[in-house]
């Protein structure tokens, strides 16, 4: 059983987004939906709780109304191997969404994830100040992480 798990509060598209993410990573399942009855407060038949699994990592989706919305405080982080994964996380989860700088995106739904490969926290860390520096310059312009311009700007 996982200790902590993202609670995700959405108006009311829930479901939708649950379909979503689970048709974005390959390792994924829908779990149980709880929807409302005639009591309310959302329509009758409508989601109120979705469990959804991604890549092994336990998530709760809430059609809870229009009260709270996402920011960029909160973001998920997906680690990729390499340009061919980044490519395609970026593409599928900006679909509708809202691309920013540094290999951030806003989806569809407003929440926000970071699509990072695997080198760029190596380049970055690297000890050479210089090197690291300039894969950091290299990075602020970059909407999609480019990995071939990051070892570019490394080598110098």
């Amino acid at each position: 059983m996982q200790k902590i798990s993202p609670f995700l509060w959405f108006d009311n598209q829930a479901e939708e987004a649950v379909r979503f993410y689970t048709s974005v990573f390959r390792n994924s399942k829908i779990g149980k939906m709880t929807r409302y009855g005639e009591a309310g407060p959302g329509p009758a038949g409508s989601v109120m709780v979705a469990e959804f699994e991604l890549e092994g990592l336990h998530f709760t989706a809430l059609n809870g109304g229009p009260m709270f919305k996402f920011t960029e405080a909160i973001s998920m982080s997906v680690d990729c191997k390499d340009q061919a994964e980044v490519d395609y996380f970026w593409s599928r989860l900006s679909e509708g969404g809202q691309p920013s700088q540094c290999g951030w995106l806003k989806d569809k739904f407003g929440l926000s994830w970071q699509v990072i490969p695997e080198a760029l926290p190596r380049l970055l860390g690297d000890p050479d100040a210089a090197r690291a520096g300039r894969v950091m310059q290299a990075m602020l312009q970059m909407t999609k992480i480019d990995v071939a311009k990051l070892e570019a700007a490394y080598a110098g």
